[in-house]
């Protein structure tokens, strides 16, 4: 066989092992490892029983992928999150093709597929289901397909990248800074001419096309995303400043890559031959500014911009120490998957809880929440995959002590979408009644026929309660351990009577945010 096929059936054998080390750690999570359903995934179930072209918090897509693994593979933990563990094996495969079309060799590739592996970032979003793994994989695709263009400026290449966009876009609405970051990109290379052609239009109008169910969508709902951003930002994220985001940055790809994505900067700012791609470079310093700017952006934001740079910073360091510097390899490749493997039970459920709280303790870390929550022994991120089933164990207690005219009548508020969403998720195990929110989507979802109802409330004080209603009682206390504070050591009470009518209720407790 020549050396030319032999070389190329090796790089493609590479790329597909890199690819399913992702995969298979986070398939191992799935079967052995792991907590409970976290909070968002919940929701995500939620939505998918209600299938759409919007929700409040989130464009469909991720919801209409979600509603079809359902239908393929049912509700178990492990098939929910298989679609972000294949994911990350096609996130770091596009990552190989970036280093294979910036000029890099074997150890190059190794090295940009070892932190993407290991960036902890990457490892949590994908051990969980939510639109973040979809938006990593995407923006990744998205920045191939912009240094094809610019290699062999295709016009097939401008479509696909369109169609890529217009997904983004249906998956995640912060895909509108790469979309921008693409434009500014333009404007500032030697690829301006292309804005005197069809083509640049061509990949706007085929994103807007696919974008235009959710465009509408907010239309017709009184633009309740903008409105969701909006709240997201001077309530949620409000203690969020400038020094969060650009630390963050340095925390969620890991202490030691940071070598990697800066040299990739360079990379492609400078160097002789990655200069001819500088509007990667452009689009990411665009994302980063329009996020910084925002002053209350969460670092994990720009993660999905990384993967390119780590593809670029391999080409170079590849570069550099190809003749005499091998033993710069090692002394970057060592301290890589060491503080890739220490990080690495951080960021996702690999350890067992107290093993956690161990570990965690004796590194010292302490734990800080984006939403200026309280917490407990857990961060934020596994605290919320404990105390969903013990919640709606003590629900249908309460339910079940009702009499049975009353039964007939009772409908559940939870105060937020991960207590209504679990409560629906584990009626089928449970007797529980249907359920309610003014939270997000549940909002728009409303209240159904309401007459003389019985309501069971997971939280709040009784005086508020006693405003609404003329009859409340404390039934009892939820308690769960690990979930989040304000998860826990909740009262539910039983309400009759309302004071209120209840339509003009809804729209005082509408919470968008």
């Amino acid at each position: 066989m020549p050396k030319y096929y032999r070389n190329k059936n090796f790089r493609n054998y590479l790329f597909l092992f890199l690819s399913a080390v992702p995969l298979l750690i986070h398939l191992y999570i799935n079967l052995f490892a792991g907590y409970g359903y976290f909070r968002d995934e919940l929701y995500y179930i939620a939505c998918s029983n209600r299938p759409a072209a919007g929700y409040v918090d989130q464009p469909p897509l991720s919801i209409l992928l979600l509603n079809l693994s359902r239908y393929l593979f049912g509700d178990s933990l492990f098939a929910l999150r298989s679609i972000p563990a294949v994911l990350s094996g096609l996130t770091v495969y596009i990552t190989c093709l970036l280093v294979k079309e910036t000029g890099g060799k074997t150890f190059a590739t190794i090295l940009a597929a070892l932190a993407v592996i290991l960036s902890p970032v990457y490892l949590a979003m994908n051990s969980y289901y939510s639109m973040n793994s979809i938006d990593i994989f995407l923006w990744s695709l998205a920045f191939y397909l912009v240094i094809l263009i610019f290699k062999k400026d295709k016009t097939v290449y401008w479509v696909i990248l369109g169609f890529v966009i217009g997904l983004g876009l249906l998956n995640k609405t912060g895909f509108l800074w790469f979309a921008a970051g693409l434009m500014l990109g333009l404007l500032l290379s030697d690829k301006r001419k292309e804005l005197l052609t069809f083509k640049p239009y061509l990949t706007v109008l085929t994103a807007l096309i696919i974008f235009s169910p959710y465009v509408i969508w907010n239309f017709q709902n009184d633009f309740a995303h903008i409105e969701f951003i909006r709240n997201a930002v001077l309530i949620k994220y409000s203690g969020l400043d400038y020094s969060d985001f650009i630390t963050g940055q340095l925390l969620n790809q890991g202490p030691v890559s940071v070598f990697i994505w800066v040299t990739g900067l360079y990379f492609f700012l400078f160097y002789e031959t990655g200069i001819k791609f500088r509007i990667v470079a452009i689009i990411f310093i665009s994302v980063f500014i329009i996020l910084l700017v925002n002053g209350h952006s969460k670092a994990e934001y720009l993660s999905p911009a990384y993967t390119v740079l780590f593809a670029g910073g391999s080409v170079l360091i590849e570069r550099k120490t190809i003749v005499r510097s091998n033993w710069i390899r090692y002394v970057l490749l060592i301290p890589l998957c060491l503080s890739g493997i220490l990080t690495a039970p951080l960021a996702a459920p690999l350890l067992p809880v107290e093993t956690f709280i161990s570990y965690s303790n004796a590194l010292g870390i302490k734990y800080s929440s984006s939403e200026n929550k309280e917490l407990s022994e857990l961060p934020q991120f596994f605290a919320d995959m404990h105390g969903w089933e013990e919640m709606a164990s003590n629900v249908s207690k309460v339910y079940m002590s009702l009499q049975r005219d009353e039964r007939l009548r009772t409908v559940i508020y939870g105060q937020n979408y991960g207590e209504a969403s679990a409560m629906e998720f584990f009626r089928n195990k449970y007797p529980i009644p249907r359920t309610i929110s003014s939270h997000n989507s549940y909002w728009l979802w409303g209240y159904g026929n309401i007459d003389d109802p019985v309501m069971i409330i997971i939280g709040g004080k009784k005086e508020d309660l006693d405003e609404i209603f003329e009859e409340v009682e404390e039934s009892l206390i939820h308690t769960a351990d690990y979930s989040m504070p304000y998860e826990n050591n909740l009262p539910i009470f039983i309400a009759r009577k309302m004071k209120i009518p209840v339509n003009e209720l809804w729209r005082r407790i509408k919470n968008y945010n």
